[in-house]
Formats: structure tokens, C-alpha cells, sequence
């Protein structure tokens, strides 16, 4: 399936308070997980809040691919019918992953440990982001690799028949690496151990465990130790996919930054490892308001309040930038309106998502007025009490570059315009209706 399209230019302008309630898309990390581990149970799974952004979708026809029954049975509720640890059959054609470099991953990782042969691609920007740091880690259970240079899409798998346990520490703080050799341990016999310097996103961990995976987490010298017991009989599950705290991000900003808003948006989950956003907003002094905290699908979630008010800039710590990673562009548009400088450090990962973050978010920025310095593994944003805007901001091909700028123009003197807004449907497809719907001018 290709997924080139033509451009969609887009522009934001400076809009009047925002009011009313945002029912953000469910949570994308959580929607690759339950169809993949769906997938590898036996029987029914029962999925719903499913998000039905491009990526999910990639993912839902890539495990179709692989011999489970997938089905759409209404608005975000879907139906899986498993084939069990080490089921997955040989697909006919290539599988093509579009945007999506955690449904990429996270699948080869699945499939790696059974001797079945597969064929990855996906678009553009998806082509030039780095796969050796989870195929590295895939090799050591036996599975065969073969790759563009410098370890690029498209790549070929070739699944082991008798794979072997591993042992495996991260190089950097991951959780698609974590991930990916997690799920190639399902189909390993003995004990698969992943250890982190530091915790990532633990969807995995908290969903395997939902499905009857043997899997524990224990903090130890080493770091952060996570094994699972191979071979185990996955079992069907209900799960309910609670709201992305990364898309959430979008209309929290424009509330936060926009005189007079007043947004609520419900049902965003809690987990611990994805908070690191909230954290700083809270730092940065901004005004809101946590209620009915419950659990849905093992996950956390609680409905937020968010009204605009004085923000002042503050030093985001490197240890926190994992739990934040996907959510610096937009952090770094609320950090345009705030009063001072705003440090971001311990951002080099951003360089390798589907864009190089940094670059693109400081050479957008600086194109509708706004002061940036950046390094290697920082970036400072100074916050001006007017920013001009009237430029256009390359996306390439980055949903959250493209949904970021299109906030800033909701407070600049002139329009902001972002040159291509069609990647936003691959985490956040109904972004444009939403932001309109309370009250922002984006069109």
C-alpha cells in the first residue's frame, strides 16, 4: 500500500478563547500493543477506544497479514481473533509499516522467533529512521537480518526456528527497543531479560501481564530489570484503550497559551512513565486541574481541567526527557508564550524520530519570530509576549511538527501555515474538527 499523497498545506490563526470538552483519540502506544498481543493469544480479543489513526490501521493489516482474524465491529471497537505464541504464518507481500516506527518494531520483534520469513517498508520519512537498534538485539535470539545500509527500511526478516534466550541491556532509554525484544522472548524458551538504566513507557510490561504472560519488573544494581518467561499461553482479553496523553498535548497547549480558554478533556491516562509533559506544565506554573482518577485497561486515567493563565519558563532535567520524548514539539511552542527562557535537555533522541524534532521545531520557530539555541542534546526557546508568525513550517512528514505549528497559530500576530497537515491522520485523524469545535480558527 503506498502512502504517498499530495502536500495539504494548512493554516492556524489567532483565535478567541477556547471552551468546551476534547475527546482526544485513544492511546496510540496502547492500540499497537493490544492488536499485536491480540494477535499472539488464543481466542477472542475484544479491543475498544482503539485509535483509528494511519499507524494503528498499518499495524491492524500487518497482523491480518500474519494470519490473524482482524475486524472492525464499530467506532474505534474491534474484534481479533489469535493464532497464538509462535502462530504467526509467512505473509504473501510486503508489510508496510507507513509512518509508524513503534508498529515497525514492535512487530518485527514479534515475528523474529518464529521461522517464518517477512519484508518491512514504509514511507519516507519512516525509510530513514534507525531499525539496527532493535534488529541488533533481535539478531542474538538467531534471527536473520538482511538491510539497507546503515540498517534502513525496507528490511528483510528471517525468523529463527530455535531460538535462544537473551540477556539484553539497552544502549539508550527505549521502549520500542524494550518492546521488540520483549515480544521476540514470547516464542523463547527459558527466560528473556531486558535491563534499562532507566524506565521507559511500561505498556508492554502492564499488558503482558494482562494477557497471562509470567513477567516481573524488579529494580536492582544492574537498573531496571524486566524478565518474562518464554512460551506461555497468551490469553484473550477485553481491552479498553485510554486516551492519549500525547494527543492530549494539542489542545492542553492551545488552552494553556490562548487568553480566556477553558478546556476539559477526559479520560487521559495517568501511567507514571508517560507524565513527564504534565510534570512541567505544572512546573511552568499552569493551571490544571486532575479529577476522577480510575483505571481502564490496566492503565491509569483521570480527567483534566485546563485553563489559561501566566506561564514562566523553567529547566527541564535530562532524567525526565524520556517520559516527555514525543512531546517537546509542543512543549516547545508553550515555551514561545512563556515568560523567560525554557532549557530542554536530554532531547538527542528527538534528532531520529520521524523527523529530526530539534531542527525542524528551531527552524520553524525562528521563522515566525521566536529566539532559539539549540545543541546536540538541548534546546532553549525564549518566550516573547508577542510573537509575529506569517511563515510556513516544514513538517516533513511529522505529525506532532505539523499539529505543533498549527497551536502556535492560534497566538501569533499573523497566520502560521504548516505545509503539509495530511501526516497528522497517522496518530490524531480527527485533530482539525476538534480544534475547531472549541472555538480555534484552523483550516
Amino acid at each position: 500500500m503506498s502512502h504517498a499523497v499530495e502536500p495539504r498545506p494548512m493554516s492556524a490563526r489567532r483565535s478567541g478563547p477556547l471552551r468546551g470538552q476534547a475527546l482526544v483519540p485513544g492511546d496510540k502506544s496502547v492500540s499497537h500493543r493490544a492488536l499485536i498481543l491480540g494477535a499472539l493469544a488464543v481466542g477472542e480479543t475484544r479491543i475498544t477506544g482503539l485509535l483509528e489513526g494511519q499507524d494503528v490501521l498499518d499495524t491492524a493489516r500487518a497482523m491480518q497479514a500474519f494470519g490473524a482474524e482482524v475486524e472492525r465491529v464499530g467506532k474505534e471497537e474491534w474484534i481479533i481473533h489469535g493464532v497464538g505464541v509462535g502462530g504467526f504464518a509467512e505473509p504473501a507481500g510486503v508489510i508496510d509499516c507507513g509512518n509508524s516506527g513503534t508498529g515497525v518494531r514492535l512487530i518485527m520483534g514479534a515475528m523474529a522467533t518464529t521461522p517464518i520469513t517477512a519484508t518491512f517498508t514504509g514511507d519516507a520519512s519512516l525509510s530513514h529512521r534507525p531499525m539496527g537498534r532493535v534488529t541488533d538485539p533481535l539478531a542474538l535470539f538467531g534471527t536473520g537480518i538482511t538491510a539497507r545500509e546503515g540498517g534502513l527500511l525496507p528490511l528483510t526478516i528471517r525468523g529463527t526456528a530455535d531460538p535462544v534466550p537473551v540477556r539484553y541491556r539497552t544502549p539508550v532509554a527505549s521502549a520500542q527497543i524494550k518492546s521488540a525484544v520483549l515480544l521476540a522472548g514470547l516464542n523463547a524458551p527459558g527466560e528473556t531479560v531486558v535491563i534499562e538504566a532507566e524506565p521507559t513507557r511500561d505498556h508492554t510490561e502492564r499488558m503482558l501481564g494482562g494477557f497471562g504472560a509470567d513477567i516481573r519488573t524488579e529494580i536492582t544494581d544492574e537498573g531496571h530489570v524486566i524478565t518474562l518467561k518464554g512460551r506461555p499461553e497468551l490469553r484473550p482479553q477485553e481491552v479498553a484503550v485510554p486516551r492519549d496523553p500525547s494527543s492530549a498535548a494539542f489542545p492542553v497547549a492551545a488552552a494553556l497559551i490562548v487568553p480566556g480558554s477553558e478546556i476539559r478533556v477526559s479520560g487521559i491516562s495517568r501511567n507514571p512513565t508517560r507524565d513527564g509533559l504534565y510534570v512541567t506544565l505544572a512546573e511552568m506554573g499552569a493551571d490544571l486541574t486532575w479529577e476522577n482518577d480510575r483505571e481502564e485497561g490496566g492503565e491509569p486515567v483521570a480527567d483534566l481541567i485546563v485553563r489559561h493563565g501566566p506561564l514562566r519558563g523553567v529547566s527541564v532535567p535530562a532524567e525526565r526527557a524520556v517520559s516527555m520524548i514525543d512531546e517537546f514539539p509542543i512543549l516547545s511552542v508553550i515555551a514561545a508564550v512563556a515568560e523567560g527562557a525554557t532549557v530542554m535537555n536530554g532531547v538527542a533522541e528527538l534528532r531520529v524520530k520521524e523527523s529530526d524534532r530539534i531542527d525542524a521545531m528551531a527552524v520553524g520557530l525562528r521563522a515566525n519570530g521566536v529566539s532559539v539555541d539549540e545543541t546536540r542534546d538541548s534546546m532553549t526557546v525564549h518566550g516573547m509576549a508577542r510573537i509575529p508568525g506569517g511563515a510556513t513550517a516544514q513538517t516533513h512528514l511529522d505529525h506532532r511538527i505539523a499539529m505543533s505549528f498549527l497551536v502556535l497559530g492560534l497566538v501569533t500576530d499573523a497566520p502560521v501555515t504548516v505545509d503539509d497537515a495530511g501526516p497528522i491522520a497517522t496518530s490524531f485523524p480527527d485533530f482539525v474538527p476538534l480544534m475547531q469545535g472549541l472555538g480555534a480558527d484552523i483550516g
